[in-house]
């Protein structure tokens, strides 16, 4: 088992020491662990496949879901890719550094492990400090997913990777809390018009006001079989869970068919009336959609943390603003039936 160690850094203006040491067991084959804006990373050198493999065995996830790589910026981008297009430079000017991924074809300098044998890789620049800073000191690329086992709860804080990987990681830079809260908007470049594969903290409205041409399409089906090859990462039927069994209701209203076992939860995104459920039941609500996608993972990981029997999520209003959070939900729940576990 590996020894994990956590070294705190600070957020502006990280330690040159703490980034020597996590750059140092980077470049020797190590994984680190890093908050970008969306999620705590699980960072390997991506040009290094040996290293990259330890990403796969120390989540437990499937070979042929691919990772996003992280880049200092544009110019490094533009070195992995077959065609940097006009539409990626346009695109990466307005929105990075940022949430923003973008799915370009690759070249050989990307190992296959990262792409889970595809063509394509998805590039993006994160926008904290320490991230670039990061990538900067090892002077390649890292690919990195979510900090956490395959398909469990995003991590946002140190203490969601410790409680995951602990003894699978070697270094966790803790930076504090993440400050978007959800995965980055995922965009396929290859495809005309443009397509994107994830909904995140961009919209297609943005984007497509960015490109200044035609419009962003929103693919019909974000979700591929678990035994199919998925173009972007977070495209898996299940994904983000909790062990707690967790369901979803499509309104307010449904909650009253609920069968309340002893110990549950409930995670609403607009007010819910006291009467509605009973008294004992642990209420989380975010009515804010910014406020809410910064706290969704940390709400599961509250809720799943009091081991309960159940865990019920109303889905969030109708809107753009909800998108993204309503793709994690979906994915992180299934939907209500009586005397339904996961």
């Amino acid at each position: 088992m590996i020894h994990t160690r956590v070294i705190a850094v600070a957020r502006d203006e990280p330690e040159p020491e703490a980034l020597d040491e996590a750059a140092a067991v980077l470049l020797g084959g190590g994984l680190v662990a890093f908050a970008t804006e969306t999620v705590y990373g699980l960072g390997a050198v991506a040009t290094d496949a040996n290293a990259v493999r330890g990403i796969f065995e120390a989540k437990g996830r499937p070979s042929s879901n691919p990772l996003i790589v992280h880049v200092a910026g544009i110019d490094q981008a533009r070195s992995f890719t077959a065609e940097w297009t006009d539409e990626a430079e346009r695109l990466a000017r307005r929105f990075w550094p940022g949430p923003l991924t973008l799915i370009l074809r690759k070249t050989e300098a990307v190992p296959d492990v990262v792409t889970g044998g595809g063509p394509t890789v998805g590039l993006r620049v994160p926008a904290p400090t320490v991230a670039r800073r990061l990538i900067e000191r090892v002077g390649l690329p890292l690919a990195a997913p979510s900090a956490n086992r395959s398909n469990r709860i995003s991590p946002t804080r140190a203490e969601h990777v410790v409680a995951d990987l602990d003894g699978r990681v070697h270094l966790i830079l803790d930076s504090g809390p993440t400050r978007v809260g959800l995965e980055s908007t995922v965009l396929n470049l290859t495809t005309d018009p443009p397509e994107v594969l994830r909904p995140g903290p961009i919209r297609p409205e943005e984007l497509s006001e960015a490109l200044q041409f035609g419009t962003v399409c929103r693919r019909a089906s974000t979700e591929v079989a678990e035994s199919g090859r998925p173009q972007s990462p977070g495209m898996l039927a299940v994904h983000y869970a909790p062990q707690t069994p967790a369901v979803r209701v499509e309104s307010i209203e449904h909650l009253a068919g609920i069968a309340w076992p002893g110990g549950s939860g409930l995670l609403a995104f607009e007010p819910i009336g006291a009467e509605i459920t009973p008294p004992d039941v642990v209420r989380i609500v975010l009515p804010d959609p910014e406020v809410a996608a910064r706290g969704f993972y940390e709400a599961l990981h509250d809720l799943d943390g009091r081991r309960l029997e159940l865990i019920v999520a109303v889905e969030p209003p109708a809107g753009p603003a909800w998108d993204a959070l309503r793709d994690r939900l979906r994915r992180a729940t299934t939907p209500y039936q009586r005397n339904s576990r996961r």
